[in-house]
């Protein structure tokens, strides 16, 4: 409105068309301002616009004013205003509380008008601030009926005033949303309080619902009693759109991504847009990024060939015989997905367009499937990360849902999907890893047990689900009919553990080739191990092996003892042959890389034939809910009572009741079940150190031989002790110990007290000795030597394979190149 005199005045007094508006929030901040507003200050809107709407009043605010404000009251007297030009202006002022809340603050609706002339059209300007509200404005009387209704309120019920007054809400809008607002108008009505109602509603003539905030307030006279209930209505359904959207895409940041797994991955964004944003959604991915791969780039064939990686539907919607999860199928090039893929693009689609209808007309399951449910619109969405196409989403919207998607919910989709894709790429990325550290560490272990009859062995190996470790075992056989059995475990996960571990099995058989005792074997290894994190640390790459253990074990057929050592390792469970279970006592040494020097100690455990060796890596018994512990009493009370189980039966016995529901590191299980050499297949004689004594020796080996029926290994085995025995009585030391073993192999063992080790050397033309030795190794499978305590032994084993050629075919040509 304005002034009298004021440069573009109406010609009355008050510009009907244009009254003196203005919004101001709960912290007095101006937030609307109208053309009339304008012409009566003479401020455009965006120069007061976030101001202090104390800040246009010449002085401060009456008492009475900020009185009746702070407790949400209108009000209505004269200010002083101070015009854009500066002139002083008597003005009236009226404040309508638009919108209160319990305990709350309030949004006010302004009013201004010449002092002079504000009196004359009271009526007048109520009537305009009312019709010309922004907002849709009713009164209703306290029985709940409709007294009056602006012409944006009649807009948004479409219908005129005329038709409605005197008729409750629910007598002309149906649906819960109206029911509840009729509710509340009775409240206020009744009891004179505000109250705020936020609804989800489709009003008559729109397809799509809006979501209105609607403020109801009491009306009440001077002195009190509530004489009718206004109520505001504003279309929030952008704000609403926003949250909705915002809560969304949080609810996807919190929960997609929570493992590394692809398919579970592709689950989560399923769960996450299904029901809230569509009725249905299918995740498809070419096949090479399950297996860590990426996918070639297009364009594609005829058709493209992808994987369904995960699906949902909504309640009441039915996955159809459409595609399973995992099963492979194909889009058509013209089909929208392909469509997708081809052009790394979303897009918008309804079952009318034409390159879906050409779609479904070739794909009668899909078509039927669309018809049943009433798709009305659908997104296909590119997978993309990394400038790579991984596979397409596409999400569907069904007759449950009559929204049909618009271009905003394509937006959504693209974020959803592209928050999604750099997870899903993380996790195929991770897969390839794993398949590449799970194939290298089972390319590292052992492929099959090796033969020998001093143990009867049965095993499991299981790769973590989350990584690749570095656990391994092993079975090596030994000289004397021995074997080893070690387990180990390289801290860490990945390519480096796997390569790690590899190179410490390695090591391990290089050290079982020297035929070293337990504690010394484990010695060596600390020291390798030692030089492993030197090397890592000069090369600067963050990998460290240090926490690296091992147990080394080595069983004796013929004593049935067992000796046993452990580098920072679990030790082993035994499990005797009355069913009974403990676990010996191994002296604990630090784990490899960590021992500074200190010796390793060991352990002679005696074991009853029949009894079982149980070895294993922590991952068995690690888990989230019990302790290593609680870990060895289950495996205590699943081995024991049962001595009838074989070692098969054992791992799986165990692998069923101990091992965790997803364990968090690799799981190595070595069960042995003992076996003792037949007494009659041992044969031992002492040896005088005198030369004389070779003689008589070699009889009782023949005599032996014969007993055994190993008469076609007489000549080689007599040459062989004949050699081993001589080099004993010249070089050696008593006592001298011939024995022989009669097992898988012929083993021929001479023990004497030196530690004096011979040397395999290739006799001068004019040496008149130094050729035994190299007889010896022709004659004989394998040779070598094994420290005890005190002194060694000198073995040679001799394979006894029926339709072998026996060494003594061919000596005669050994001898003539010698």
């Amino acid at each position: 409105m304005d002034t009298p005199g004021a440069a573009g005045s109406s010609s009355g007094p008050l510009d009907e068309a244009h009254p003196a508006l203005a919004m101001v929030d709960a912290a007095g901040v101006i937030v609307g301002w109208n053309a009339g507003a304008h012409r009566f200050l003479g401020y455009p809107a965006s120069e007061v616009l976030g101001q202090p709407a104390a800040s246009l009043a010449v002085g401060p605010l009456p008492e009475a004013v900020l009185s009746q404000l702070s407790t949400q009251q209108g009000w209505s007297g004269n200010v002083v205003l101070r015009h854009r030009d500066g002139r002083r202006l008597e003005s009236e002022l009226q404040a309508f509380a638009l919108s209160q809340h319990e305990g709350g603050d309030a949004q006010w609706f302004l009013v201004a008008a010449h002092a002079d002339s504000a009196r004359s059209c009271d009526g007048a300007l109520m009537h305009w601030a009312f019709d010309q509200s922004p907002f849709a404005l009713a009164i209703y009387d306290t029985e709940g009926r409709l007294l009056r209704a602006n012409v944006r309120m009649a807009g948004l019920i479409r219908a005129p005033e005329e038709e409605i007054r005197g008729r409750r809400l629910t007598d002309f809008l149906e649906g819960p949303a109206y029911e509840a607002a009729q509710r509340y108008i009775d409240q206020v009505g009744a009891t004179g309080e505000a109250r705020t109602l936020e609804s989800y509603a489709r009003v008559p003539g729109e397809e799509r619902p809006h979501a209105w905030r609607v403020d109801i307030a009491p009306l009440k006279d001077a002195d009190g009693p509530v004489r009718g209930v206004n109520v505001a209505v504003a279309d929030v359904t952008h704000q609403f759109l926003a949250r909705e959207r915002l809560a969304l895409l949080d609810e996807a940041s919190r929960h997609i991504g929570s493992s590394l797994d692809v398919g579970r991955t592709c689950q989560e964004l399923a769960d996450v847009a299904v029901p809230r944003f569509a009725d249905a959604i299918g995740v498809d991915l070419f096949d090479v990024v399950f297996r860590g791969d990426e996918p070639e780039a297009g364009p594609f064939a005829d058709r493209v060939v992808l994987r369904r990686a995960a699906q949902r539907q909504a309640a009441g919607i039915s996955a159809g015989a459409v595609v399973e999860i995992g099963e492979s199928h194909s889009y058509p090039e013209v089909s929208p997905p392909a469509q997708c893929l081809s052009t790394g693009r979303a897009a918008l689609h309804h079952p009318a367009d034409a390159d879906v209808a050409c779609w479904l007309a070739t794909d009668p399951l899909r078509a039927t499937w669309a018809k049943e449910h009433g798709l009305h619109s659908f997104l296909t969405v590119p997978v993309r990360a990394r400038g790579s196409t991984l596979g397409v989403v596409h999400f569907s919207r069904c007759a449950l849902s009559p929204e049909l998607f618009i271009d905003d919910d394509l937006l959504i989709a693209e974020e959803l999907v592209a928050r999604a894709a750099v997870c899903i790429d993380n996790a195929r990325r991770y897969t390839r890893e794993r398949i590449i550290a799970v194939t290298l560490q089972r390319r590292l272990l052992p492929r099959g047990l090796p033969a020998q009859d001093a143990l009867e062995v049965a095993y499991r190996y299981l790769p973590a689900k989350t990584g690749v470790s570095g656990d391994w075992f092993d079975v090596i056989p030994l000289p004397g009919a021995r074997v080893a059995l070690v387990v180990g475990d390289v801290v860490g996960h990945g390519l480096h553990a796997a390569a790690t571990m590899g190179r410490l099995r390695t090591a391990v058989h290089n050290f079982c080739a020297l035929d070293l005792v337990p504690d010394e074997l484990l010695a060596h290894l600390d020291e390798l191990v030692t030089h492993i994190d030197a090397d890592a640390a000069a090369e600067d790459d963050g990998h460290s092996v240090t926490g690296a253990t091992c147990l080394y074990a080595i069983y004796d057929p013929v004593s049935g003892s067992c000796t046993v050592a452990r580098s920072g390792h679990l030790g082993p469970a035994l499990v005797r042959p009355d069913g009974s279970v403990d676990f010996p006592e191994v002296p604990a040494s630090v784990p490899l890389g960590l021992g500074g020097g200190e010796p390793f100690e060991v352990a002679e455990l005696q074991v009853p034939e029949g009894s079982s060796l149980v070895l294993f890596t922590d991952g068995l018994l690690k888990d989230r809910t019990r302790d290593i512990g609680s870990g060895l009493d289950l495996l205590r009370e699943t081995l024991a009572g049962h001595p009838e189980r074989g070692p098969e039966e054992a791992c799986r016995a165990v692998m069923d009741a101990v091992l965790p529901a997803r364990p968090d590191d690799d799981v190595a299980l070595l069960v042995a079940r003992t076996r003792l050499l037949n007494p009659d297949c041992v044969a031992q004689w002492d040896v005088p150190s005198d030369p004389a004594a070779v003689a008589p020796v070699r009889a009782r080996c023949l005599r032996q031989l014969e007993i055994w029926g190993l008469e076609e290994t007489a000549f080689a085995t007599e040459l062989i002790l004949s050699e081993l025995v001589t080099n004993a009585i010249r070089y050696g030391i008593a006592p001298i110990t011939v024995r022989l073993l009669y097992d898988r192999r012929l083993i021929c063992e001479i023990a004497d007290g030196s530690s004096t080790s011979p040397h395999l050397r290739r006799a001068a033309a004019t040496d008149e000795g130094g050729r035994g030795l190299f007889l010896v190794a022709h004659l004989a499978e394998r040779w070598g030597t094994r420290y005890l305590p005190r002194g060694k032994v000198i073995w040679a084993e001799q394979a006894l394979h029926e339709g072998e050629k026996q060494p003594g075919e061919d000596l005669a040509d050994i001898m003539l190149e010698q």
